[in-house]
């Protein structure tokens, strides 16, 4: 019943994920949610997000940014670090994922997405068949709804971590 909310994989941050391993995997697309996952809430890109989007575009990866935040916060960040996004996404719905992957030309075998929580970006990455990697939250400042999720996310770790 849980399982649907596993991630793939879960790393300490987006910064500590093994891009290359991915890439020989024959993953070549990543969609990346914002807040708390390549910054903290609300901040603009900093320079280890600006390096990382290099890094990956370097290595070959096609990236897209996925937001259910407003067009005015995702644009400027997209724009700082040069690439397409979707904001208002409607995580977890699948239509949002898909709508991301089509932007960069990915397929559901090709594509990773990384995200902060389970009951957003892990679920609706799931439910829509990609390989899924949630990450640490960066900073403690959320917005209430987030934090009361991240208690019931507890629940789901528990058992995530007792299976692997």
């Amino acid at each position: 019943m849980l399982r649907i909310f596993y991630p793939t994989e879960w790393a300490e941050s987006s910064y500590e994920v093994n891009y290359q391993k991915l890439y020989k995997q024959g993953f070549r697309f990543l969609l990346f949610d914002i807040d708390n996952t390549l910054v903290e809430h609300g901040a603009p890109a900093n320079d280890r997000a600006v390096r990382l989007v290099k890094y990956l575009k370097q290595l070959g990866f096609k990236i897209c940014l996925m937001s259910n935040n407003k067009e005015e916060r995702v644009s400027g960040f997209a724009k700082q670090v040069e690439l397409p996004y979707i904001h208002k996404a409607g995580k977890p719905s699948r239509k949002a994922y898909v709508n991301a992957m089509n932007r960069i030309g990915g397929t559901r075998k090709t594509t990773v997405f990384i995200g902060d929580q389970l009951f957003t970006d892990v679920y609706g990455a799931n439910r829509t068949g990609l390989y899924s990697i949630l990450v640490n939250p960066i900073g403690k400042k959320e917005e209430i709804q987030i934090v009361f999720k991240r208690y019931l996310e507890k629940i789901v770790l528990f058992f995530y971590k007792r299976q692997n």
